[in-house]
C-alpha cells in the first residue's frame, strides 16, 4: 500500500513525496480511510508511529474540499502540552503547505493578545491546550460553532494532568453534529468512559497491544544508589560517547540541578520544566534538535510531543509516578522504525515503581549491574538478582544484623487536644493559616 492508494489530494501527496514518505504506517493505513469517510475513530498507537499524520492528512483533505475561506475554525485539535501543540501545528502547516488552509496554535505560557489578533484574521484549524482555549472561550475571542472535526490527541495524558473538567466544558461549546477523533497511546477505564461520551459508533484502530513499548527500543535497568545516580549518568555518557540523550526527572528543581551538574562536568546541557518560560523552553528544544546541547533534562512535560530525529538514548533518572508514562517517555527514542535505548535507574525507594511498570508491560526489564555505583547498603545478593531487591526498612535490617539503627519517627509526636506546634498560645507569632496564605502561589494554566 502507498499513499497514492488512500485517496488523498495531489496537493498533499506532493508534500509527502517531497518529504520522502512512500508507504503509510499501520496506524495511517487504517485511520486515514476511516477519517476520509467521516467516521469517528478511536485510535491506539505508540508514540513515534506516525499518529499525527494519521489524523492531520485526512482532516486537511476534507477541509480543503470546501473553497470557502473560514473566519471561524472548522477543526479543533486539543493536546495536553504546549510542546505537543507546537509539534501538531507544525505538522498541519507542513502537510498542508500547498493548500489554502490556515492553522493557528494557542497555549499558555505566552501573552494572549497576539493570539487574539491571530484568531481575528481567521483560522481553519486551531491546535490548543485546554486551559488557554477556555481562556479564549471565556473572553469570547474564539467561536467554535463551526467546528466540523474534533481531535483529542494524547487523551490519556490530558486525563492524567487533570484536564477532564476543562474538556467537558469545551465539549459543551461545540456543535453536536461533528466528527470526533480520539487518539491515545495507553488505555484505561477513564479513557474508555471519555470515548463513550465523545465518540459516536467509532471505528477502533489499534495497531499495537495496549500499554506496550516500541519494539526497537532496548530497555535496560541499572540498580544504583540514589546518591550515585548523577555519577552513573555521567559515566554512561562519557564511556559510551553518547551523542545526545533525553533525561527524565520527577521534580522541576531536580531538572535544573542535574543540568547544572552536567554542565560543570563538561557535558553541554539544558533543562525544561513548567517553571521555565515558553521562550526558554522553545530555545532549549531548538538547541537540542540542532545538536548544540548534548543532554536535555526534562520533567514529564516533554514526554508528549517532543519529536527529535535520531535520538539514541532516553534515561529515566527518576521513575514516573504513573506507570503508563514510562511508555511515553521511552517513546521519544526508537521512532519511525529506528532503534534506540531506554535506560532506567532504580534504587531502594523506586523498586516498587519498577514493579508496577513491569506489570503493565507484562515483561521484566533486563538488569545491568555496575558494582561501584550500587547502593552500599544494598543486600550483597542484589547484584545476582534478576531485578532490584525490594527495599527493607531500617528496623528489618537491624533485626537481621543485630546492629542498632537510628530511625526517624514515621509520625509526629502526639499532641494533647491534637494541637499543632505554635498554632495556639501566647508564643504564637504568626498563625499557620497566615503562613500558608503568604506562601501560596496562583496556579499557572497550560
Amino acid at each position: 500500500m502507498t499513499f497514492n492508494t488512500l485517496g488523498l489530494k495531489p496537493e498533499i501527496l506532493s508534500v509527502l513525496e517531497r518529504k520522502g514518505y512512500k508507504k503509510p504506517t499501520p496506524i495511517q493505513a487504517q485511520a486515514i480511510p476511516a477519517v476520509l469517510k467521516g467516521r469517528d475513530v478511536l485510535g491506539g498507537a505508540q508514540t513515534g508511529t506516525g499518529k499525527t499524520a494519521a489524523f492531520a492528512l485526512p482532516v486537511l483533505h476534507r477541509l480543503s474540499e470546501s473553497e470557502k475561506r473560514a473566519r471561524h475554525p472548522r477543526s479543533l485539535v486539543i493536546t495536553p502540552t504546549r510542546e505537543l501543540a507546537d509539534q501538531v501545528c507544525t505538522s498541519f502547516r507542513t502537510y498542508g503547505g500547498n493548500l489554502k488552509l490556515n492553522t493557528v496554535k494557542i497555549f499558555g505560557g505566552v501573552k494572549i493578545n497576539p493570539q487574539i489578533s491571530t484568531l481575528k484574521n481567521g483560522a481553519d484549524i486551531v491546535v490548543a491546550t485546554p486551559g488557554r482555549l477556555l481562556d479564549h472561550i471565556n473572553q469570547k475571542t474564539i467561536n467554535l460553532n463551526n467546528i466540523e472535526v474534533l481531535i483529542l490527541d494524547e487523551a490519556d495524558r490530558m486525563l492524567d494532568m487533570g484536564f477532564i473538567n476543562d474538556i467537558k466544558k469545551i465539549l459543551k461549546k461545540l456543535p453536536e453534529s461533528r466528527q470526533n477523533l480520539l487518539f491515545s497511546a495507553t488505555y484505561s477505564k477513564d479513557i474508555r468512559s471519555l470515548a463513550e461520551t465523545v465518540l459516536n459508533n467509532p471505528i477502533s484502530v489499534e495497531v499495537t497491544p495496549r500499554n506496550t513499548a516500541a519494539e526497537k527500543v532496548e530497555q535496560i535497568v541499572y540498580p544504583v544508589g540514589a546518591s550515585r545516580r548523577k555519577e552513573l549518568l555521567l559515566h554512561l555518557i562519557k564511556e559510551g560517547s553518547w551523542y545526545q540523550a533525553l533525561v527524565f526527572v520527577s521534580m522541576k528543581h531536580n531538572a535544573s540541578r542535574l543540568a547544572k551538574f552536567l554542565e560543570k562536568s563538561g557535558v553541554p546541557s539544558a533543562a525544561i520544566h513548567g517553571d521555565k518560560s515558553q521562550g526558554a523552553r522553545t530555545k532549549a528544544l531548538d538547541d537540542f534538535k540542532k545538536g548544540d546541547i548534548q543532554v536535555l533534562v526534562a520533567t514529564d512535560i516533554a514526554a508528549r510531543g517532543l519529536q527529535i530525529d535520531n535520538l539514541d538514548y532516553v534515561v529515566n533518572f527518576d521513575l514516573p509516578q504513573v506507570p503508563e508514562d514510562y511508555v511515553h517517555r521511552i517513546g521519544r527514542t526508537g521512532r519511525a522504525g529506528k532503534s534506540g535505548t531506554a535506560i532506567t535507574f532504580v534504587h531502594r525507594e523506586s523498586a516498587r515503581q519498577l514493579e508496577r511498570i513491569e506489570k503493565i508491560l507484562k515483561q521484566e526489564i533486563p538488569v545491568t549491574v555496575i558494582p561501584r555505583f550500587q547502593d552500599e547498603t544494598a543486600p550483597k545478593d542484589q547484584a545476582q538478582s534478576s531485578k532490584p531487591a525490594r527495599p527493607e526498612s531500617p528496623r528489618s535490617e537491624a533485626a537481621k544484623t543485630g546492629t542498632p539503627v537510628r530511625v526517624k519517627p514515621d509520625r509526629k509526636p502526639y499532641l494533647k487536644n491534637n494541637r499543632k506546634p505554635n498554632q495556639t498560645g501566647s508564643g504564637n507569632r504568626r498563625s499557620q493559616s497566615g503562613r500558608n496564605n503568604r506562601n501560596s502561589k496562583p496556579q499557572a494554566r497550560s
